[in-house]
């Protein structure tokens, strides 16, 4: 589905079934050189039992138009733009490492409008090595491959899908990184998530529980990382739940069935 935010086209994978006012709506938010295939198994499940889903690929990656967003603050400007040009007025988000922090200053944003938070491979501060940003900046591939080797707990999901992970995040990799030619979102991306400082500020802020699923063998966001966060929001007063996966930082692919089944039963 396409939706027209802020000037250009949005799009966002539905799961398969048509909007329904009368349902509850979950966006999904993909990370650094995601887009919406990143939660094929969670979002077309939800879209078959009871939720409207969008889930999103970002400005300027994959097959949305417009400037891809150089900070977290930026790209949950959009989340809110989209909600709005969806006519959405009570949404769940669900998002991924970079997207996990968009969601979360989507969530301190929109207060009561956000019903759920689920913050998938989560860390704050989120910083990134100088070196690692470097790279994605001038030596892309090389980039990808490192990312790809530390993301991964697994060659394959135990789900009998017979997905060669590693692979498939390569391939999704340089499809989003080349499919956008007037900016490079890995390297911005990162930048992103490496300059964020507002999380503090917006756990305190949030309205709604707020679910962390952490990969306990995650290199790149590692639960330990997740911890300021988690205690902020128990501080707060906020309703919490951890749920730790035993896989990397990619628990969508690797671990599919049980991040779906945190979702699913924290969103019920």
């Amino acid at each position: 589905m396409l939706y027209d935010v802020n000037g250009a086209s949005a799009y966002c994978y539905t799961g398969g079934r048509a909007f329904d006012a009368a349902k509850p709506t979950v966006v999904f938010i993909h990370g650094v050189l995601g887009d919406h295939s990143v939660w094929a198994w969670q979002s077309r499940y939800l879209a078959t039992h009871g939720w409207n889903v969008l889930a999103v690929d970002l400005p300027g990656h994959g097959r949305s138009g417009g400037e891809a967003p150089k900070s977290v603050e930026q790209a949950a400007d959009f989340i809110a733009a989209l909600l709005d040009a969806a006519g959405v007025q009570r949404a769940a988000l669900v998002g991924h490492s970079w997207g996990s922090l968009i969601a979360l200053e989507t969530a301190a944003r929109l207060t009561e409008r956000i019903s759920h938070l689920v913050l998938v491979g989560t860390a704050y501060p989120m910083k990134v090595s100088p070196a690692l940003i470097q790279a994605s900046r001038d030596t892309p591939e090389a980039a990808l491959k490192m990312i790809n080797v530390f993301s991964r707990s697994t060659l394959a999901p135990p789900t009998g899908a017979g997905l060669w992970v590693y692979g498939a995040g390569m391939a999704l990799g340089r499809r989003v990184l080349q499919g956008n030619r007037e900016a490079n979102v890995f390297h911005r991306g990162f930048v992103a998530c490496d300059s964020y400082s507002g999380g503090e500020a917006a756990i305190a802020a949030i309205q709604c529980p707020v679910l962390f699923a952490l990969g306990s063998k995650d290199q790149m966001t590692s639960p330990r990382a997740a911890k300021g966060l988690i205690d902020g929001a128990r501080a707060a007063g906020k309703q919490v739940q951890v749920a730790h996966l035993p896989v990397g930082h990619n628990q969508m692919t690797e671990a599919p069935h049980e991040t779906l089944i945190a979702i699913r039963d924290f969103l019920a």
